[in-house]
């Protein structure tokens, strides 16, 4: 049976996390799994638009990135994603704290996938939600692409062999 490698999942956040745009935003990737992520984004001054509350590119921004790490640790080894289609309904305006988006895979593909995404303020209050569909890729955005973006050379695998478990036992591979 094979598992997510937590050392890739592990070097995979570093990795797009020294990625410039996400640097600029303020976005940090902070989980990925089987079917979700978790992206964080602290409010600042340059995320405001003239008006002062959050400008919506940041709400796609974020949805965005949420929705292709959810996806991301159910493919192959191997393949990228790239965003063909991005809708994002604004629900409330914020200018300051913290954001949570939680990405949330829906359907994988053999070349679409489908996944959505919350930006939650810290009151618990639904800021943004959005559905990214995505298109599976070979060679193109993939986490070989990163890594030597980033000048990266090595990367763990993305699965482990794990051994099974006994009759009516579950592995869940995320917590």
């Amino acid at each position: 049976m094979l598992s997510l490698n937590p050392k890739h999942v592990e070097a995979v956040i570093n990795i797009i996390n020294q990625g410039p745009y996400f640097k600029h935003l303020s976005m940090p990737v902070k989980e990925i799994g089987i079917g979700y992520s978790v992206v964080e984004l602290n409010i600042g001054n340059e995320h405001l638009n003239p008006f002062g509350g959050l400008h919506g590119g940041v709400y796609a921004s974020i949805i965005d990135t949420a929705a292709y790490w959810a996806v991301y640790c159910e493919l192959d080894e191997g393949v990228g994603l790239t965003t063909i289609d991005l809708k994002v309904d604004y629900l409330a305006s914020v200018n300051s704290g913290k954001i949570i988006v939680k990405g949330r895979s829906i359907k994988i593909g053999k070349t679409i996938c489908l996944a959505e995404a919350v930006a939650i303020a810290q009151n618990d209050k639904w800021l943004a939600h959005g559905i990214s569909k995505m298109m599976v890729t070979k060679g193109i955005q993939t986490i070989k692409n990163a890594i030597e973006f980033a000048g990266g050379t090595h990367l763990p695998p993305k699965f482990i062999d794990t051994p099974k478990m006994k009759a009516g036992g579950r592995r869940y591979l995320r917590s």
